[in-house]
């Protein structure tokens, strides 16, 4: 493959899929990290694309919301392990509300040996990983249905919600910045962000490291009350160093 097809290329999947990293643009074209970069240098100063720590996001104001099953490729081992932390904080007989989304899936996945418990979420995906478990009660979140997220939004969702409160609630959301909080393709997503840390006792935002810092979205809410971030190792400091300033709590997940 030529260099300028490999370029446009990357541009493509950096507008269909979001965030993309170095290490998947090299494996995927089967040409080295240092290839890649430079390729990315070309296409940052033909202003087709943004650089972000480790890779690429696209730089067109219509960026694209990715896909339940995009996301579900990007970061997998990090969100395991951030998912298998977050169960660890979660003890029998607790009351939990899981976001929608791959990361709170993971969570789920990681629940199955935790019961009693009654897990609460408007995702499908976390409440299909815990089909079948014994001891566990679940309950689904309806609303207006997105299948991009494979979750429910909206304000029937938002009725079901003020009934409850948690021990614990696990959110994710498509960027974070500690001056702006929280970043969703749209307004009824944040509302329903905000809601849904109101309603817990302990709240945790499950993000990969390449989110922190992002703007791909006009839509944002400050999370109220305190809350804990928790991301991977492939964090960098300068990442972290805006939200320690502000006093939020940052769990950093290693690696196994």
């Amino acid at each position: 493959m030529k260099a300028e097809e490999r370029r446009e290329q990357i541009a493509m999947l950096a507008h269909a899929n979001g965030l993309a990293t170095v290490e998947e643009l090299a494996a995927s074209f089967q040409v080295s990290p240092s290839t890649i970069r430079r390729d990315l240098a070309l296409l940052v100063e033909s202003e087709t694309i943004a650089r972000t720590y480790g890779g690429v996001i696209p730089r067109s104001r219509d960026h694209q919301e990715a896909t339940l099953q995009e996301r579900a490729l990007r970061g997998g081992a990090a969100k395991q392990r951030i998912g298998r932390w977050a169960a660890e904080q979660v003890s029998p007989g607790d009351t939990i509300l899981l976001d929608a989304g791959t990361t709170t899936a993971q969570v789920a996945c990681h629940l199955r040996t935790t019961h009693p418990l009654t897990v609460v979420t408007t995702g499908l995906t976390p409440f299909h990983e815990l089909a079948g478990v014994p001891d566990i009660e679940r309950v689904l979140l309806g609303g207006t249905f997105r299948d991009l997220s494979q979750g429910f939004v909206g304000p029937l969702t938002e009725e079901a919600l003020e009934r409850w409160y948690f021990d614990l609630v696990f959110l994710g959301a498509d960027a974070v910045t500690a001056d702006r909080g929280v970043c969703e393709a749209s307004v009824v997503q944040t509302r329903l962000k905000q809601l849904m840390a109101r309603a817990g006792a302990r709240v945790f935002l499950l993000m990969h490291a390449e989110k922190l810092g992002q703007r791909p979205f006009k839509s944002w809410v400050q999370l109220p009350g305190p809350w804990t971030l928790v991301t991977d190792s492939s964090v960098q400091p300068d990442q972290l160093a805006p939200f320690e300033a502000r006093g939020i709590e940052v769990v950093v997940v290693g690696d196994d």
